[in-house]
This record gives structure tokens, C-alpha cells and sequence, in this order.
């Protein structure tokens, strides 16, 4: 049996014409069915629905075989124990700071300013600020980054922006890019030479459907 781990929504959606160039078809929606685990038209293939931050610790400990995991959950990850043949460029956005309209970020910077932030990216955030030279105190949080620095508790904001909507209606503005973020195929190192001649098939499968939307 292949486990394959991804989580629920755009990364689920986005996945899914890469599995089907590997002949592969989920039985089921997560988003419609309350199962954690889903077959497929193979047999020996089935899909774990796990939480985005939990992909890289299924794979790495073998609960799957394969899995998806954006990059931003891999840098703080780490990434142990872990094989990243291939950056899917699905799922992408920025991983930006940013505060509320009308705070001067780069005055308080200069003026080397300790700065409050919060974040759900702690170990992105500490070597970004670190490599600044700017002195941070961080703040973790799992959701709703943009009520930090409206209610006081920061002054800056560390979070995957997409559209910039989510910000703009918060009023607040992004001021500095730290990193693209985008989604990789991440694969058990053990898994890979004990299941080399089931699992090869499909990493090649994504690489070549991923090489032809760049030719596009």
C-alpha cells in the first residue's frame, strides 16, 4: 500500500490533476466526507487527510509514504528525515510582514526599535529579523494574525499573503517580502528504496506534468 498525505483545500485541489496524470482518483471529497482516510481506483494506493502542518511528521515517521506540504511548513518543519525531489509550484503565495496602516515600520527599524511579532512561522521569522539585525520579541499564534496589531498585542505581523484582501480589509498593509512560498512533494527516505518501483512511477509522473506547465 502507497500512503499519500495532504491536507483539506487548496493544496487537496490543486493536487488533484497531479494525481490523475499518475492515474490516480480519490473515491471520495474530504471536504464532503468525514473519513481521514480515502481510497482510490488503485488499490494499492489510499490518501490520509491530515492537518497542513502535520504532512511532513506522517512522512517522516512513515505513517505515509509521500506527501504534500507547502514550504513555509517545511522550513519549520525542518525538514528531518525528509526527501523534496520536487517543487510542485501549486499552491503559491508570499511569506510577508506586515503591519497596520500608518505604523512606520521602517522608522522603528532604523531607530532599532524592538519590535512585537506574531506569528504562526516563528523559525521563518527569527532568521529573517536575525539576519536584519533587528531585535524581536515573537509572538505564536495559529490563526487570525491580522487582530494582533489592531488590539495591541504586536506591532507587526508575520503570514502567508495571497491577494492581499485579507490585509486590506484588516487595514493593514504588507512592507517587507521574506520568501515564495509554494508546495513540495515530500517523500520517507525508507519508503523510497523499500517501495522504489511503486513510488518512482509517481514522482517521475509529477515531474513531467509539472515541466510541461512550465513549457506552456
Amino acid at each position: 500500500m502507497i500512503t499519500i498525505a495532504l491536507s483539506k483545500g487548496r493544496i487537496f485541489e490543486e493536487t488533484l490533476p497531479l494525481l490523475a496524470a499518475a492515474g490516480i482518483t480519490p473515491n471520495e471529497d474530504p471536504e464532503s466526507s468525514r473519513k481521514l482516510i480515502i481510497g482510490t481506483n488503485r488499490d494499492d494506493v489510499r490518501l490520509i487527510i491530515v492537518r497542513a502542518s502535520d504532512v511532513p511528521t506522517y512522512v517522516q515517521y512513515g505513517a505515509a509514504d509521500l506527501g504534500v506540504a507547502g514550504k513555509d511548513v517545511l522550513l519549520e518543519h525542518g525538514g528531518a528525515g525528509l526527501y523534496q525531489p520536487l517543487d510542485l509550484e501549486i499552491a503559491k503565495c508570499r511569506l510577508m510582514v506586515a503591519v497596520q496602516n500608518g505604523f512606520d515600520y521602517e522608522g522603528a527599524v532604523k531607530q532599532g526599535a524592538r519590535l512585537r511579532v506574531a506569528t504562526k512561522y516563528t523559525q521563518c521569522a527569527r532568521e529573517h529579523f536575525a539576519a536584519k539585525g533587528v531585535h524581536v520579541d515573537l509572538i505564536k499564534l495559529y490563526g487570525s494574525m491580522e487582530l494582533a496589531p489592531l488590539v495591541g498585542l504586536a506591532d507587526a505581523i508575520v503570514d502567508l499573503v495571497s491577494t492581499g484582501g485579507t490585509l486590506k480589509a484588516n487595514n493593514l498593509v504588507a512592507v517587507e517580502h521574506i520568501r515564495e512560498i509554494s508546495s513540495r512533494l515530500v517523500v520517507n527516505q525508507a519508503a523510497l528504496k523499500l517501495k522504489h518501483d511503486r513510488i518512482q512511477p509517481i514522482i517521475d509522473t509529477f515531474t513531467a506534468t509539472v515541466q510541461a506547465r512550465q513549457q506552456r
